[in-house]
């Protein structure tokens, strides 16, 4: 049963309405997120590898970044965090 039910051999997509049309590709935009290190995650290690997501700037003029990473709350149960932390905390390269 080549072609499938009268197809008459054409693949399906050269079947399909507008299959002479060209699809255009989506315009994709660098990703924002960012790999850091949390300095002082919420379950108290040293430091958690985390996603810096954005920044914002405070009233009081100081840099804020929104993260996300695993953090250990309780022996062997461990929980996504996301929180904003000061600039101070976030670092680029393992502490």
């Amino acid at each position: 049963m080549a072609g499938g039910f009268g197809g008459k051999g054409l693949p399906l997509h050269a079947r399909s309405r507008g299959a002479q049309e060209q699809p255009t590709p989506p315009v994709t935009a660098p990703c924002p997120v960012k790999h850091c290190w949390v300095k002082a995650p919420v379950d108290g290690a040293a430091a958690r590898p985390g996603l810096l997501l954005e920044w914002r700037r405070t009233s009081d003029g100081r840099w804020e970044g929104r993260v996300s990473y695993a953090a250990e709350l309780r022996p062997g149960r461990w929980v996504t965090v996301e929180e904003w932390l000061g600039a101070e905390l976030l670092s680029t390269a393992q502490p």
